[in-house]
């Protein structure tokens, strides 16, 4: 049996992402396609710009087979937390696994030796790293200038594009790992970070800007009809409720946030007094190291009551398959995969599956999505699962 996994957010889905998932069932030809999607909240800090039901449907219209949330404790975070807790679900799954990603390079095995070379991080590679570090560069370039300098005759330059260190992130917990996963992946056209609608190679980033400026029309042309006709006019904002879980917290619980370090917690809460809105403080933190995404997830990990050990905890545990949505045209879809190594959850009852971090991993998807039903005003059943 040949499964065929993808990792997203659908953030909106929009045409790229249709053509990826073409390409998966048309030339790579697998007897099911399993999407791994982030829940209500994402990895850039955000909150999506629709719940994660909607958003799984939109992945089973365009062509999946089912869809299952990747945990709250793994999306919210930086890139290589991210692809662990992606990673960790694929290997679970049964049958002849392959991940299929998009990339700028058009050559994944220059994104396997760059994994390979970087797996394991040498002393040189800790100390030219402290250096980039303690120079105020912010964390990203002082890593890929590190590894320039320990590694000076090898070419890196792949690791300046978002899609490309993404991936090396999968393929380096999947040789760290050694989980039984495929690779393939798909020359991604378009700049993942443009802020400008391109009809042509649309990014996710310049429709939810679409939407912030009032102009969603302006991306009628980049999404299928299925997605544009539940795109909201703007997206929920939940500042005053990450300010008030900010000032809930001690200076310890914050230096325990994911990626906070080097005594930002003591600026954290200096500068609470000082802001009126959690742009105005993230503005004021903003700093070569700390970058807007980055402080980003650490205000967030803040609402969501996500701290370091429960992410090492969870991702040393195992887990669970919460299913959001499934294709009733799949013949025996649900079991299939119900011979996974983790719980599939489909119903209230399936909560008797799961025993100690399992319980606590799934009790913040549980808490994200009742912090995103308060601000919604929709009120999302955990345990509902979309069948299309």
């Amino acid at each position: 049996m040949k499964i065929l996994t993808a990792i997203c957010e659908y953030n909106p889905l929009h045409l790229g992402h249709i053509t990826h998932l073409n390409y998966i069932k048309q030339q790579l030809k697998p007897d099911f396609v399993a999407i791994i999607m982030s829940g209500n909240f994402t990895q850039r800090g955000e909150v999506a710009v629709k719940d994660k039901y909607t958003r799984a449907s939109w992945a089973i219209q365009a062509g999946a087979d089912i869809v299952f949330e990747l945990p709250t404790v793994f999306a919210t975070q930086n890139a290589e937390i991210f692809a662990k807790g992606a990673t960790k679900l694929i290997n679970a799954l049964p049958g002849d696994k392959t991940l299929c990603f998009g990339t700028e390079c058009d050559n994944k095995d220059v994104l396997i030796e760059i994994a390979k070379t970087t797996l394991y991080e040498s002393d040189d590679y800790k100390n030219n790293l402290k250096k980039q570090l303690d120079n105020g560069i912010p964390f990203a370039k002082a890593r890929l200038n590190a590894i320039k300098l320990t590694y000076p005759n090898f070419d890196f330059s792949p690791l300046l594009t978002p899609n490309n260190i993404l991936g090396v992130e999968y393929i380096k917990s999947i040789l760290q790992n050694g989980y039984d996963i495929k690779i393939e992946t798909l020359k991604r056209s378009g700049n993942f970070l443009d802020e400008k609608i391109n009809k042509n190679s649309p990014s996710a980033l310049s429709i939810r800007k679409c939407i912030i400026d009032g102009k969603k029309k302006l991306a009628k042309k980049s999404l299928p009809k299925f997605v544009y006709k539940d795109l909201p006019n703007e997206i929920l904002d939940f500042s005053n409720e990450i300010l008030y879980a900010l000032n809930t917290l001690t200076k310890e619980e914050i230096k325990l946030l994911p990626d906070c370090s080097e005594g930002l917690e003591n600026k954290i809460k200096a500068l609470l007094k000082q802001s009126v809105t959690i742009t105005e403080l993230i503005e004021r933190l903003k700093s070569k190291r700390y970058t807007m995404s980055r402080l980003k997830r650490i205000v967030m990990s803040a609402l969501l009551g996500i701290d370091k050990n429960l992410i090492n905890n969870c991702l040393e545990s195992d887990l669970y398959f919460k299913v959001l949505a499934i294709n009733k045209k799949s013949k025996d879809v649900l079991s299939v995969f119900s011979q996974s190594k983790y719980p599939i959850l489909t119903r209230k009852t399936d909560i008797s599956k799961l025993k100690g971090m399992q319980l606590n991993c799934f009790d913040k998807d549980v808490f994200a999505s009742n912090i995103y039903s308060v601000s919604s005003k929709i009120k999302l059943n955990e345990f509902d699962m979309k069948i299309l």
